[in-house]
């Protein structure tokens, strides 16, 4: 295969990434620009294969509060469907006469024993109906206690507060070229003892097969001390590389991955959190440069980073 013929013959491929070598059986890229690994499992139950504390863990924000809503209302919808049928002649203070009148004094007498406020108002009367109001009590602190569990394990799971650049670049860079990719942390966190490994990964074809290749990039930094402005990460692009002799052409037609693994020291959390993205060939924009994101104040007491920035490159010959 002539793609294989620009692969350097001095770079060296890696067979512990934990991705596997048979490529015939591999769908799309390796891992999406979220970090997560891109793969569906089947074979399994629904409720079996998904980790429901960590999916409320990760979901978007606007998602677990409505979550939390809707489960909130909808409980109290069924246990008001369930005094009503019994009879709100059973709840003591009920004065409704018209139907959504009686449901509602239901709904809200459910408001009150699922969160324990009981105003007093209303009461319940005889055996099945205090029995009801009971068991919805036992389950509106144990709703209340898992809502609380999850709502301290969001606010406090360390989490990697940093961004990729959405393209990677392939730059001028000394004598020759580079591959760069840039990063920033975007929130007021001090982050220490950063460290990132890059790969390449690609299918190709070999001894007539098909085969995941994985091949480390060497980076020009790999560790910093600190991270609290932009980090551009730079492969340079040598003799060694697996993409020397890469054309512009090569990254628009051939199936490749770039693979980012950072690794940090939150002071925070006091703790080491990760993060992952990837870029695909198609996401790799040739002959650019990045625009510096961080410049020094007006008054010259402060270095300013605009996150704005982040993306912002400009086209520059090779």
């Amino acid at each position: 295969m002539e793609f294989l013929k620009k692969i350097n013959s001095r770079a060296k491929a890696e067979n512990d990434t934990g991705f596997g070598t048979n490529a015939s059986s591999y769908g799309g890229r390796f891992v999406n620009k979220s970090g997560n690994a891109n793969i569906k499992k089947t074979g399994i139950g629904l409720f079996d294969s998904i980790s429901w504390y960590h999916t409320m863990l990760n979901i978007p924000r606007w998602k677990f509060m409505m979550i939390i809503v809707v489960f909130y209302f909808l409980v109290n919808f069924i246990f008001a469907g369930i005094y009503y049928a019994i009879g709100v002649e059973h709840l003591v203070g009920v004065d409704a006469t018209s139907r959504l009148d009686k449901y509602g004094q239901a709904f809200f007498f459910s408001v009150q024993t699922y969160t324990t406020v009981g105003y007093g108002h209303v009461s319940p009367s005889g055996f099945l109906t205090s029995f009801i109001a009971a068991v919805e009590a036992l389950f509106g602190l144990l709703s209340f206690a898992i809502a609380t569990g999850l709502f301290y394990g969001r606010f406090s799971k360390p989490k990697a507060f940093i961004r990729f650049s959405h393209n990677a670049l392939i730059a001028p860079y000394g004598k020759g070229t580079g591959l760069m990719i840039r990063m920033t942390p975007y929130k007021n966190t001090n982050l220490t003892d950063a460290e990132v490994k890059i790969m390449l990964g690609m299918i190709v074809e070999e001894n007539g097969a098909l085969v995941n290749k994985f091949y480390s990039l060497d980076l020009e930094l790999a560790k910093i001390n600190s991270l609290t402005l932009s980090w551009t990460l730079v492969h340079p692009i040598t003799e060694n590389s697996p993409l020397y002799n890469f054309t512009k052409e090569d990254y628009e037609n051939i199936n490749g991955e770039i693979l980012v693994f950072l690794k940090v020291f939150d002071d925070m959390f006091s703790t080491t959190v990760a993060k992952r993205t990837s870029y695909t060939f198609s996401e790799i924009v040739f002959g650019a440069k990045f625009i510096p994101m961080y410049f020094k104040s007006s008054d010259d007491n402060k270095t300013v980073l605009d996150i704005d920035k982040l993306n912002a490159f400009e086209k520059v010959p090779l």
